[in-house]
């Protein structure tokens, strides 16, 4: 069993973050959840925040949600309910919460919870990385208290997924990837090359399918309405992205790693919010972080079914 170690989760609820934050409650003994902040991302920073809320309550959790910025360091806001549909987390009727977010907002949160540390935490990045540009750019001084950035974002040689050369979650805010990428906080990146390996495809959900609870039946409907956008698009399934951050911390034996040096593109053009790697190994080109290129599939899939079955 992995050694226990404290978390937050920076997230834009979203169906595949939905698996990813149910996941993270289900391994109680080697995680534990700090709190949850939530940022503009798939939708609006309100729909995003309250789906987190519903989906605390689903799981039966008690982790305080801080709501965090409602649009990027630079850009105009892009959503994409053409996706995830008007809610975010369109598919099962889940009810409104039944508590409500924290008073703090995310970014402070971020702040006193890093610089009070006692021993470095993971910060497991879900969605656009406005939140965490803020709380660097507000306290450098964090980065002490910063075990390590795992990041679902980008993609290196499997192209983009909302322009030709750009990830969504590096496309809404770019100036925001820049900053946490040149944090020196060391980074595991779970970028499109390997997300694009974990598409939910018949054999591998058939286990979940056969979770007769609430949250399995939640979660299968969730797919189902998502996978209808990306089976249009040449997928044989949904691909389940932010999950394969928690995976990472729960089994890293899964993935393939390989370190590089990691930029992303700022301009206006079309390569606007295009991932960058370098994989040379010389001094100009130090690493800054390890890039996952491969993933045992059918495994990731057994570790969700597993302890998703534990609700």
């Amino acid at each position: 069993m992995a050694v226990s170690r404290q978390i937050i989760i920076d997230t834009d609820p979203g169906q595949d973050d939905a698996f990813a934050l149910l996941l993270a409650w289900a391994a109680p003994e080697e995680l534990e959840i700090l709190g949850i902040t939530t940022v503009a991302g798939n939708v609006t920073v309100d729909k995003t925040t309250h789906n987190a809320l519903r989906l605390r309550d689903l799981a039966g959790a008690a982790t305080p949600i801080l709501r965090g910025c409602s649009r990027p360091l630079v850009n105009e806001l892009v959503t994409a309910e053409y996706v995830h549909g008007d809610s975010g987390l369109d598919g099962p009727d889940l009810p409104d919460p039944r508590s409500s977010v924290e008073s703090m907002h995310a970014v402070d949160f971020l702040v006193q919870t890093l610089r009070a540390a006692t021993e470095p935490i993971t910060v497991c990045v879900l969605g656009p990385m406005t939140n965490l540009a803020m709380a660097l750019i507000m306290a450098p001084d964090i980065v002490a208290g910063i075990d390590q950035f795992v990041i679902m974002g980008g993609s290196f040689r499997a192209g983009g997924n909302v322009t030709p050369a750009a990830e969504f979650n590096v496309f809404v805010d770019p100036h925001a990837v820049h900053v946490v990428l040149t944090s020196g906080v060391p980074l595991v990146v779970m970028p499109l090359d390997v997300t694009h390996q974990a598409q939910a495809v018949p054999h591998r959900v058939s286990s979940l399918r056969e979770l007769d609870t609430p949250v399995g039946k939640a979660l299968i409907e969730m797919l189902e309405f998502v996978e209808r956008h990306d089976i249009t698009h040449g997928f044989e399934g949904f691909p389940l992205h932010d999950p394969t951050v928690i995976a990472y911390l729960l089994e890293p034996e899964l993935f393939e790693l390989r370190p590089g040096r990691i930029s992303v593109v700022l301009d206006s053009g079309p390569d606007h919010g295009r991932t960058v790697g370098s994989w040379r190994s010389d001094d100009d080109t130090a690493a800054n972080g390890e890039v996952a290129f491969g993933i045992d599939a059918d495994r990731y899939f057994e570790l969700l079914a597993e302890r998703l079955a534990t609700f």
